[in-house]
């Protein structure tokens, strides 16, 4: 090799070794950055990927879950595919989260109970005893989640389930109380005392059923044409004790007192000694014989005796 030509190559070599690389294509880290399938790719990460965007970068994380990865490592990969990160923003991990089908106790709860209704035959108030669990699964998973086994004690309310979130998963362990519940008819608003109940005061809640006084009223013929002995608060079961039949005769109130007996009828001025319901047993006062006797209130301002022998003192 001539002197010349030696020297040629040398320049040659230095030129190619010297010369800065090829730029690839400029791209940005997307903002939250997140895979749905099993593994994270660079159309995952970056924007404007093009062909690369299916090259796999690393496995995903449960789904539902996040992990990070080193950005040595990612600018290395885009690199290799020629794609241009420069972490302008000077990101220092990269975080991937995996979506997902998510499942929360909501749905769980209504589940159980669903079942535990085929089994029992009755509704059952369910409690998880992790009322902020959520299951999640791929979302290219199938099937919605399952029952896969439960147990129930009746005497104590525990319950025990396994669940599978998808077809073809894993199950999870639940666990929780279950307690039976009753319909019990309610107030639908607050009523004053005095306030005499009709019909569109009353709804329908369900109620657990240990938690129900045995003087609870269940049958709402048992509140509506009644009064309220108090202000009342609504979505609360009743007692008798809360109500009355509406006052049909006052304490002090001038009424007409009247006798009856086979052939005779006879009618007095009286004053009841009580408050008193129509079809109620009250005291009142015979004002011309200043006698008092026990009438049937007969409606407002009426009050009725019948024959017996304790009515010789009418």
């Amino acid at each position: 090799m001539t002197r010349q030509s030696f020297f040629a190559l040398a320049c040659l070599t230095t030129a190619l070794v010297t010369a800065p690389a090829v730029a690839g294509e400029t791209v940005v880290l997307r903002e939250n950055p997140s895979a749905e399938g099993s593994h994270i790719t660079l159309g995952d990460l970056f924007t404007s990927a093009g062909a690369s965007a299916d090259v796999v970068v690393a496995r995903a994380p449960a789904p539902g879950s996040r992990t990070s990865l080193d950005v040595s490592y990612v600018q290395h990969i885009a690199a290799e595919h020629d794609l241009d990160w420069a972490n302008a923003a000077g990101v220092r991990r990269v975080t991937v989260a995996r979506a997902s089908r998510t499942v929360d106790a909501d749905m769980l709860t209504d589940m159980l109970e669903g079942e535990l209704f085929a089994r029992e035959g009755s509704v059952h108030d369910v409690q998880l005893a992790n009322s902020g669990l959520v299951l999640h699964a791929p979302v290219e998973s199938v099937g919605g989640p399952q029952i896969v086994s439960l147990n129930y004690d009746i005497r104590s309310g525990l319950l025990s389930a396994e669940v599978a979130p998808y077809d073809g998963a894993d199950t999870v362990r639940l666990t929780g109380r279950a307690y039976a519940t009753v319909d019990v008819p309610v107030l639908a608003r607050a009523i004053p005392a005095g306030t005499e109940i009709t019909g569109s005061d009353v709804e329908w809640v369900s109620h657990r059923a240990d938690r129900l006084r045995p003087d609870a009223i269940l049958d709402p013929s048992d509140l509506i044409g009644f009064e309220t002995r108090r202000t009342l608060r609504p979505g609360e079961p009743l007692r008798s004790y809360d109500l009355q039949r509406p006052v049909a005769v006052e304490r002090g109130e001038l009424i007409t007192l009247l006798f009856e007996a086979p052939g005779i009828q006879l009618s007095v001025r009286a004053r009841a000694l009580e408050d008193a319901a129509d079809g109620e047993m009250a005291r009142f006062v015979n004002l011309q014989s200043n006698r008092t006797v026990e009438a049937l209130v007969d409606g407002p301002g009426r009050a009725r005796v019948g024959f017996s022998p304790s009515a010789t003192s009418f």
